[in-house]
């Protein structure tokens, strides 16, 4: 898009309702001056009609308020900027459970070096957190070791933009050297790890995936990188993310799957999902605004968990939604899951929107007296991954839980993704009045650029009616999972859209291939902070199937 016909674009806002200056576009004279016929052509974007004389009444708001636009453009605030407006997912009288944090693992097996160290690749956190423990492996010949393998099959897969070699092998040697003097720090003590590259890590680039940003450093570590290196953790990658989280591709290209190489890995968490499915990271942490945990979880077969909204601080994270972004661990199991967020979770006194509530785990031996709905619509015949659902809904059933059926409020949902994407054309705002949209890699009517000037034009009361209507699916939904320990859905259903507006928590996990022999997955969505109970349940069922000790063949160089 040219620069000159961006500067004929304004937004027009009476009272909360925005208009286009659409008439501009034809050439019409003196861009600044706003005329009757101008409203009146601006306002059918809106579909609320008119009359002369009322667009005439409005001409001298309107030069106002775009005059007001104008001094808050020129304020330049950058994306760390939040509105002073905050989400809070709770429904009316909702209370948090009578109990203190209780983080309980089960004892950890044997663990013993594999005659083939490449086996080592497919160990979970818990396994490579005893070997280190107990001294069979020291930090920093692991840090080694998932680094060459980041190497070797980077060309391949494209899932880092940086590996932090230096870095990595600087904490892995501290990592060691602390566990000789007896500071042993826990189960993530020694473990290399990635992070999604729109987290800021001090000394390295910052990218968001996006060639806009491609050089940007950002001199802070974000929250959750310092919880998990100073849980000892070993920073070994910043992994990719499709362009400014959305889909696969980035300014390096796409992401691949390890399971096929001419697929893409999904995203926009891709890199993470991709690495970890691969073998070359342990865990990683990732981030979902709408799928963006579920989708290349999924895709890549691996374990991930979105929490409530608000559980973790996302300071020093990129922002694309205020009121849904959220930030969580991508690993090989549910036990790993559950470790990480032990460390992640919890306010820090700078993200406004971070929440502090008990989090109850301890490793469930039956689901006996539970009560676990499931959407009884979706798990039906345009259910494509229907026999592996039906499985999963019977092999709970046989470790003593009470199915109940149940079904979401019926509410448009597709309507309230208006939130999305008009926060996320504030946050990069920047990009279109700029014309540095016109440098993202994806230029098709779906991607970014195009939704970010669609954006400029949702009216500021639709955005608010639609917030209105994401009050009603809190209170709805909450009615309607009232009495219920959890609940499932097939992972591609509306339940995806619902719980990412409502801020419920979920872990997706495998259950089973599909026809092309690609993973499959259910997911388990829990009540609002109730992760103990959703973590404990869907570790149980994992741990029964045995689905998630299937992985990729890297038989490629």
């Amino acid at each position: 898009m040219k620069i000159t016909l961006k500067k004929s674009l304004y937004l027009l806002v009476p009272c909360g309702v925005s208009f286009l200056a659409g008439s501009l576009l034809a050439g019409r004279p003196d861009p600044d001056t706003l005329t009757v016929s101008i409203v009146s052509e601006a306002a059918k974007v809106t579909g609320i009609p008119f009359t002369g004389a009322e667009a005439d009444s409005m001409l001298g708001s309107l030069n106002d308020q775009r005059n007001a636009y104008a001094e808050l453009h020129a304020l330049k605030m950058s994306n760390a900027i939040s509105p002073s407006l905050s989400f809070n997912p709770m429904p009316p009288g909702y209370r948090f459970p009578d109990k203190l944090d209780n983080f309980k693992l089960a004892p950890a097996a044997a663990v013993t070096l594999p005659a083939n160290r490449d086996a080592l690749a497919f160990y979970t956190v818990r396994q490579l957190g005893e070997l280190v423990r107990t001294r069979k492996i020291s930090s920093l010949k692991l840090t080694r070791f998932f680094i060459a393998r980041l190497k070797k099959y980077q060309p391949q897969l494209l899932f880092a933009v940086t590996i932090t070699e230096e870095l990595a092998l600087k904490q892995a040697a501290a990592a060691d050297a602390a566990i000789a003097a007896g500071k042993y720090r826990g189960p993530l003590h020694g473990i290399p790890f990635g992070a999604k590259d729109l987290l800021a890590a001090k000394g390295y680039k910052t990218t968001w995936g996006s060639v806009a940003y491609k050089d940007q450093e950002i001199n802070e570590d974000a929250t959750v990188i310092k919880r998990l290196e100073d849980a000892g953790a070993v920073l070994v990658a910043k992994t990719t993310l499709g362009e400014l989280a959305q889909g696969d591709v980035w300014f390096g290209g796409r992401t691949k799957n390890p399971w096929n190489v001419t697929r893409g890995s999904s995203g926009s968490s891709a890199g993470t999902s991709s690495a970890v499915s691969a073998g070359c990271i342990p865990f990683g942490i990732g981030s979902e605004t709408l799928g963006s945990i579920v989708s290349p979880s999924t895709e890549c077969g691996v374990t991930g968990l979105r929490p409530t909204f608000g559980r973790v601080p996302k300071t020093g994270a990129m922002a694309l939604s205020w009121t849904m972004d959220k930030l969580g661990p991508i690993a090989r199991s549910v036990e790993d899951c559950a470790l990480v967020f032990n460390v992640i979770k919890g306010t820090d006194g700078q993200d406004l929107s971070a929440i502090d509530a008990p989090f109850d785990y301890k490793p469930f031996t039956t689901l006996k007296g539970l009560k676990i709905g499931y959407i009884q619509a979706d798990f039906g015949a345009r259910n494509r991954n229907r026999a592996n659902d039906s499985l999963t809904l019977a092999k709970l059933k046989e470790l003593g839980a009470e199915l109940v059926p149940i079904e979401l409020p019926a509410l448009p949902y597709g309507a309230m993704r208006i939130m999305l994407t008009a926060e996320a054309g504030s946050a990069f705002q920047e990009l279109v009045l700029s014309n540095r949209d016109d440098l993202l890699v994806r230029q098709n009517k779906g991607a970014w650029p195009n939704t970010f000037r669609a954006a400029q034009l949702i009216p500021a009361t639709e955005y608010i009616n639609a917030s209105r209507a994401r009050t009603l699916l809190i209170r709805q939904l909450n009615d309607k999972i009232k009495g219920l320990d959890l609940y499932m859905a097939p992972t591609s259903s509306n339940n995806l859209t619902a719980t990412n507006l409502s801020g419920h928590p979920c872990v997706v996990l495998k259950n089973g291939l599909n026809r092309q022999e690609l993973p499959a997955s259910i997911t388990f969505i829990g009540q609002l902070f109730g992760e103990g109970k959703l973590l404990a349940v869907a570790q149980l069922y994992q741990e029964k199937t045995d689905f998630y000790k299937k992985n990729p063949v890297l038989s490629y160089q």
